[in-house]
């Protein structure tokens, strides 16, 4: 017979251990970078920018566009990599709580 209590406890755990694997994202950090490696941006896994790096050598007013283009490029690679890690963090921390439903992506709630 189905036990609505036991269903609701097993709920609140998984709400309690959801929350508790979001606010671990903050500590997941990933890196992108471009030109090379002239431009390097760290994010977190909430996609907070955390870092930047520049190579002074391109820093020229005369460059500014080619600039600005390397660095939303790193920025964006990070951000991926953060996607990467936070959708692979999220999965291990909720393993094993929630049944495997077809359509159902726990990766599409954060």
């Amino acid at each position: 017979m189905f036990d609505m209590m036991k269903m609701m406890g097993k709920l609140k755990e998984v709400q309690e251990n959801m929350k508790a694997a979001q606010d671990e994202l903050k500590n997941i950090s990933a890196s992108g970078e471009s030109g090379a490696g002239m431009v390097t941006a760290t994010v977190n896994g909430l996609k907070e920018v955390t870092a930047l790096e520049i190579d002074p050598s391109i820093i020229n007013q005369d460059d500014a566009e080619m600039m600005r283009d390397l660095i939303i490029a790193a920025i964006n690679k990070a951000i991926a990599e953060a996607e990467v890690k936070s959708k692979e963090h999220m999965k291990k921390a909720t393993e094993g709580m929630i049944p495997n439903i077809p359509g159902f992506d726990i990766n599409n709630m954060v």
